[in-house]
This record gives structure tokens, sequence and C-alpha cells, in this order.
């Protein structure tokens, strides 16, 4: 296949995970309580972890903890895994779940010790917030979830770690920007070369870097980017500065690398990581992207245009209109290399743009594709969009196991 998610090796350790029997029955009774109160549980642990903890805050994404979706991601993989644990053959969330989480955690350089502290926090939060219904062997079986969930990303992590020679002591090194270009409105791209003139890291199309900044006030904070091309011995990031609506503040770390970051500056970013990648197979590519969500299809176009030309590609974009599509030029240039190539465009508010069979106005319209037979999709976007996107897809007949995605910032698919 073509598009393919790269999976932990969770057989035959994933598939054989087991409660002990007395464990599995509490937690299938408790599970109910536990989901239903799982966002308050997960904001009373971050909060007291990091009260706890404060060099953590250096760790994790602040702005996701300000809006919540922190919160909402890790109460619903917790809740994912225990279901799981009580009924293996109740659905793939699991599976989609571990080497997603396992990736992110790697970008960030997280080691075995802090999962002690995690386990600590969350346990003591589950306790506040249920309070008399968690009896020790309520607790203990809980425990016995968490430690279970924490010793497979444990182990994936070290082999993702083992595989990109990274020590994640040290999950950062130096890159120098080489050159800043505008892409749209509020996008940018750094192309980046490694500052102490080593090789550029192996990684596929798809993946993505940490990049770690240091904030006026002296917060550090990691971002993850995608490799919007990678070609010889530079990387390319391209990013949109995130600006605040509905009183939510503007991005930092997107303000930080718009307003502060030049030719010549040096920024600290992490090994390659991200399981939704390009694989090298023969099938039709169906690219199906919104905003922002364009990077890793930019990516997945340019590397085919150099390995396999004569691969079909149909890339679908939307975007509020032309002012802020970015990486259009990329694109048009990769396309322009490939045989099979094509690209339809919808804008929300086209302007003067030149409309045709190729550019239309308004919204995607998934019937109006021509989706070729046997094809993989991609797609990447704002999680309503895909949603959506998938809800048709299926009606037209396309398998859901063709049918993959990539999330920006903490994956509420699966909730």
């Amino acid at each position: 296949m073509l598009v393919r998610v790269v999976r932990g090796d969770v057989s035959p350790t994933g598939r054989h995970l087991m409660l002990s029997s007395d464990h599995a029955d509490i937690v299938r009774a408790t599970l109910p309580a536990v989901g239903a109160n799982g966002v308050e549980i997960t904001g009373r642990f971050y909060s007291a972890m990091f009260d706890a903890h404060p060099e953590l805050r250096h760790v994790f994404n602040q702005g996701n903890q300000a809006n919540g979706e922190q919160r909402q991601a890790l109460a619903g993989s917790v809740a994912a895994f225990a279901e799981h644990l009580v009924n293996p053959e109740g659905g793939t969330r699991f599976q989609q779940m571990l080497p997603r989480i396992a990736h992110k955690h790697a970008s960030l350089g997280i080691r075995p010790e802090q999962y002690t502290i995690v386990g600590r926090h969350l346990m003591n939060a589950v306790a506040d917030v249920l309070g008399d219904a968690v009896t020790p062997e309520v607790h203990a079986a809980w425990s016995e979830v968490y430690w279970l969930f924490g010793t497979l990303l444990i182990a994936e992590e070290a082999r993702l770690y083992q595989e990109a020679g990274c020590d994640p002591a040290v999950p950062y090194l130096p890159w120098r920007v080489v050159e800043r270009r505008d892409e749209a409105q509020d996008v940018i791209s750094l192309v980046l070369a490694p500052a102490g003139g080593g090789e550029v890291p192996a990684h596929r199309p798809g993946q993505y870097v940490s990049v770690a900044v240091t904030l006026p006030g002296g917060l550090r904070q990691p971002r993850q980017y995608t490799l919007s091309r990678g070609a010889g011995d530079t990387i390319q990031i391209t990013v949109r500065r995130v600006r605040g609506e509905d009183a939510a503040p503007d991005g930092a770390v997107s303000a930080y690398l718009f307003d502060r970051v030049a030719v010549g500056d040096e920024l600290e970013l992490s090994h390659p990581f991200g399981d939704v990648v390009l694989d090298e197979a023969e099938d039709p590519l169906v690219v199906i992207s919104a905003g922002i969500g364009i990077t890793p299809a930019a990516a997945i176009i340019d590397h085919l245009a150099v390995t396999a030309p004569d691969r079909p590609v149909l890339a679908v974009h939307a975007d509020r209109s032309p002012r802020s599509h970015a990486l259009r030029e990329q694109i048009a240039g990769a396309g322009a290399r490939m045989t099979g190539f094509r690209q339809l465009t919808w804008y929300e508010d086209p302007g003067d743009a030149e409309l045709g069979e190729d550019v239309r106005p308004g919204r995607i319209d998934v019937a109006e594709l021509p989706l070729p037979d046997k094809a993989r999709v991609f797609m990447c976007g704002p999680l309503p969009f895909m949603r959506e996107i998938r809800r048709v897809l299926l009606e037209a007949g396309v398998s859901d196991e063709r049918i993959h995605y990539e999330v920006f910032g903490p994956d509420l698919w699966i909730r």
C-alpha cells in the first residue's frame, strides 16, 4: 500500500496483555465512572503534577494545557486502553493510539523514570475525584492498568530511540536557519541545516520534528512541525502563525518563530518521528488536506516526484483563500515532474482566483472527486473536516483500512 500507519510491535506483547482476573472485573465495573470523569481527573492530575514538578512545564505543551485538549486526549487514551484490556476484541482504538503517543513522546525525549511521576499523580487524581469509590482494590486495579500501558510505551519509545540513534537525555540538537521564505498569509518556511555540519537524520515523508524554544520569561516550550520538504543536506519546516480567536491567546511558539528567527539563527530540533508516513507501493494515492494540513501532503508529493514520478496522485486541498494557501509553488513544481498528478482546490473565498475545473469555490465536494480504484487516502486538517471527509469516503465505498489521517496536536479522534 502507498500510505501506511507504521505500528510498534504490539504483538505478541500488545495482544497478550492481560489484567489479573480480579482486577479485570473491577476495571470493567468502574470504567464507566472513570470515563465519565476522565477530563476532571486529568485536569487535576496535570495541575498537581506541575505544582510538584514545575520543570515538566518545559516538556509539556502549555498551550494544549490551557485550551484543555491535552486533558481530553489523556482521558481518552486511558479509557481506550482500559477498554482494550477488558474487551480486546472491542475495537482498534488502542492499536491506533499506542504508536502515535510513543512517537510524540520520543520527539520530546520522554524517559522511563518520568512514568513514575505521572503514575503517582494520576492515581492521586483518580482518588481525589472519585472519592470513597476508590477502595484499595480499585486503586490497585487501575494502577495495574496504568503500568501495563506505561510498560508498553516505555518499550516502544526505547525501540524508537534506538532506531533513531537518539539519546532521550539529549533529545534536541542545534540546527542553523539557512533560508526563511514567506509562503502565504501568516505562513513561513524555514530551511535548516545541522549546525555542526553533520548529516541530516534519516526520515520519511509525513514525519515531524519537535522544535524547542525558550520564550520571553524563561518558559521552554516544544512544538511539533512536519518536515514539509527534506532532501540533501537540509530540511524544511513550515509554520503557520496561530492567531488567537474567541479570547484565546496567540500561539506562543509560532509567534516567536515569526518575530524572532532569522537566517543564521540556531534552533533546537529533535530527531524526526511520526507513525503516519509514506510507504513504497504502487496503489494510487489521494491526498486530502485543509489549511496548514498541507505540510505532510507537500512532503509526500515532493518525495514521489523524485522516487516514483509515475505513481497516480490526486491532491485535494481546501483553504480559506488563495492568500492563505501555503506551499502552492512547491507542490505545483513537484506535480509538474509527475505523469499521473492532478490537483483540485476549493477556496471558501476565491477572491480574484481564476476558477475552473481544478479550482472551485466553496468547500470540498467528495462526490465530485475522481477517486481511482484501490486508492489509499491520506488526510490532514482540522478534526471536524477529516471526520466529515472520512464519513463521505466510507459512503462512497472506500474501505476504512485505506483511509489514514494525521492530527496536529493532541489526537482527539480516538475519544
